[in-house]
């Protein structure tokens, strides 16, 4: 009988306990419970030093609840740390004009690590290629470090890209007697060739246009080398010269003064310029020292 009360009793505590037991429990879900096994066993790794292995699995027992709390906070405060530096890690801050840029924005220079964005690049390069500098230091601070074209080539404009080609290759010739096509829409580098004997008509490879080689001009058609450099430069362009052509031709006479053209039709060998009746007050002057130069 007393058995049987004794596992009455027994039966009956273990209900009792089994209910309080119950009513303490906090049910998690199963992502809950593995993430906070890992934040456990990251603040052990934490405390316990690198070369100590670990066995086994920590359970939510194991530690102290004080313990567990704070391994919750510190690691929560770390990941937040990462996530801020994760943020931070897609912006850099340019060298030359200090402001923060995206990555995709910035270019590192391979030969010196420094930083910059790709606006001031383009206008350092652009810079330096204007002023004839082919070599175009980095821009950091005391770097002795360079800018290398073919590194900076995919950002830089085509236009800009060629004219640094251009100063380059002019660079490896500055020893070389050269000179450049005449015509402004070329301006072509060619290399004088010293040993060939002396050619006047020319034609440029890039623009195929003639021009005289001796002068450094288009070609002037019936005008003699000597004639053309006497000329004054706004009396060499390609009308000019064929109005020049076209007086020869006809025989007619250039005013030493104002330069006009004039034809003699009938009469003695004394001009007087017409354009001298149309000035008021030099009239005179005007004829006079046209007088004195044809004297």
């Amino acid at each position: 009988m007393d058995d049987d009360q004794c596992h009455i009793v027994s039966t009956s505590d273990d209900k009792n306990a089994q209910k309080l037991d119950d009513d303490d429990l906090v049910f998690v879900s199963d992502g809950e419970y593995a993430q906070e096994l890992q934040l456990q066993e990251a603040l052990m790794a934490s405390v316990i030093p690198g070369n100590t292995t670990i066995t086994g699995s920590l359970s939510s027992s194991s530690l102290p609840s004080s313990s567990k709390a704070v391994g919750v906070s510190l690691d929560c405060k770390k990941i937040e740390f990462a996530n801020e530096e994760a943020g931070e890690s897609s912006q850099i801050i340019c060298e030359i004009c200090a402001e923060t840029k995206e990555s995709e924005l910035m270019f590192r220079n391979k030969l010196c690590d420094h930083s910059f964005c790709s606006d001031c690049v383009i206008k350092q390069v652009a810079t330096k290629v204007q002023e004839n500098i082919t070599v175009v230091a980095c821009p950091g601070l005391d770097c002795k470090g360079v800018l290398d074209l073919d590194v900076c080539r995919p950002m830089l404009p085509k236009v800009l890209v060629e004219r640094w080609d251009e100063a380059m290759c002019e660079a490896l010739f500055v020893a070389v007697s050269k000179f450049y096509c005449p015509f402004k829409d070329c301006s072509a580098m060619l290399l004088v060739d010293e040993e060939g004997e002396n050619i006047r008509e020319s034609e440029c490879p890039f623009c195929h246009r003639l021009f005289c080689a001796k002068c450094n001009a288009p070609w002037h058609s019936g005008v003699d080398c000597d004639v053309f450099q006497k000329l004054n430069k706004d009396e060499r362009g390609r009308e000019d010269l064929l109005v020049r052509e076209l007086a020869i031709e006809n025989k007619w006479s250039r005013c030493p003064m104002c330069k006009f053209y004039v034809e003699k039709i009938a009469g003695c060998l004394h001009i007087t310029c017409s354009f001298a009746m149309l000035v008021e007050n030099n009239g005179q002057l005007h004829m006079g020292a046209a007088k004195e130069i044809r004297q």
